[in-house]
């Protein structure tokens, strides 16, 4: 009976193998070759991708498994520190030939031209819908608060001034008349020193803050943020002279007489604790009230930077994290984080630099001036 069923088998094995077909050798060839050309295409088209987007560090394996990336620094690098968008918000900017623009967030390039020219570097500010971007315009030699609908069309005059920063809940314009852009209403007979405005933007009035009682030297003003509850403002300034004099001071706008931290100005200078002769060089607020500041030494003469340091700090000047080690040959400028506190950017000189939860900063862009998120 074995030897009957063994027979069989044989018997139909025998039968299906006289069925098959196998396909000639030339056939088996060219089926491997088309898997190599998709292969192929395939890695172009993720190259590309990730070329457009220049924001994306990826590996991508085809036939292989377990390839990973290496992880990042913490120092500023032109290479990306993340492997896709993270929900990046879009990016309004100002461009070294004076245009506003909207850029992609994941190329940097620009998507959408708002102003073809004339728009003041320094800040820029987006309302909290997005739908308004505020912008300084100079005409002559006067600066002019100025906004324009994000999607595109007529720019609008609101006021003299520059540095615009719109607060939180929408109702509120901060911003600086510096001299040669306000009130005064001349080039010829400017203001003696800068002034912090904070403009009511559906009733049109203003509180003004000078820098001090009877203050004999400039401060100017650099950068302007409101606090998450809209209560607050931060005021970036400084030097008075001979690179002293920076501060990064905090007010009730509704309270304070002066925006520099004085005897009775109603100002406060954060704290900074560290390294001596350091300061702040600028700073904003973060949706969860603690500050991403930009901490340089030293101050004082020689003017001589030794160290740029990109932190994020409590509002009692604690530290928290380091986001990035600056370059100590730029200036740092245009600190912004977006409404969901994950993504900051900064400009170092010209570049456009994005950090996503306090990783190692990388360059999206440059030829800036100014930039903030929408």
């Amino acid at each position: 009976m074995r030897d009957d069923f063994t027979g069989r088998l044989r018997a139909g094995g025998a039968d299906f193998a006289a069925t098959v077909r196998p396909a000639p050798p030339e056939a088996v060839r060219a089926r491997g070759n088309r898997r190599r050309r998709r292969q192929a295409l395939t890695a172009a088209v993720l190259a590309l991708a990730l070329g457009a987007g220049g924001a994306g560090t990826a590996y991508a394996s085809l036939g292989r498994q377990g390839l990973a990336a290496p992880a990042a620094g913490r120092t500023p690098s032109a290479m990306p520190a993340v492997t896709n968008g993270h929900g990046r918000p879009d990016i309004v900017a100002v461009t070294t030939k004076g245009a506003l623009v909207v850029l992609d967030p994941l190329s940097g390039e620009a998507r959408r031209i708002l102003v073809r020219g004339g728009v003041a570097g320094g800040a820029v500010a987006v309302s909290p819908d997005g739908r308004t971007v505020y912008f300084a315009a100079r005409h002559g030699c006067l600066g002019e608060i100025e906004s324009v609908p994000a999607a595109g069309g007529r720019p609008r005059l609101i006021t003299p001034g520059a540095l615009p920063a719109v607060s939180p809940d929408g109702t509120k314009l901060a911003f600086a008349r510096q001299p040669g852009t306000g009130a005064a209403g001349t080039c010829h007979h400017p203001p003696a020193d800068d002034q912090v405005v904070v403009r009511d933007l559906a009733a049109g009035g203003e509180t003004v803050l000078p820098s001090a009682a009877r203050q004999g030297l400039r401060y100017p003003v650099s950068l302007l943020s409101w606090s998450p509850d809209s209560g607050r403002l931060l005021v970036s300034a400084g030097p008075g002279q001979d690179n002293e004099g920076w501060q990064l001071a905090g007010l009730d706008p509704a309270t304070a007489r002066y925006y520099l931290a004085g005897p009775a100005s109603g100002a406060s200078a954060l704290p900074l604790p560290g390294l001596a002769g350091s300061y702040y060089r600028a700073g904003v607020y973060m949706p969860d009230g603690d500050l991403f500041v930009n901490q340089v030494c030293c101050a004082g003469l020689p003017a001589r930077v030794t160290s740029s340091l990109l932190l994020e700090v409590s509002p009692s000047g604690q530290f928290v994290r380091q986001v990035g080690v600056g370059f100590k040959d730029r200036d740092h400028t245009s600190l912004s984080a977006d409404p969901s506190g994950r993504w900051l950017l900064y400009l170092s000189g010209p570049d456009l630099f994005l950090s996503l939860e306090g990783a190692a900063p990388f360059k999206l862009t440059g030829g800036l001036t100014a930039a903030a998120w929408t």
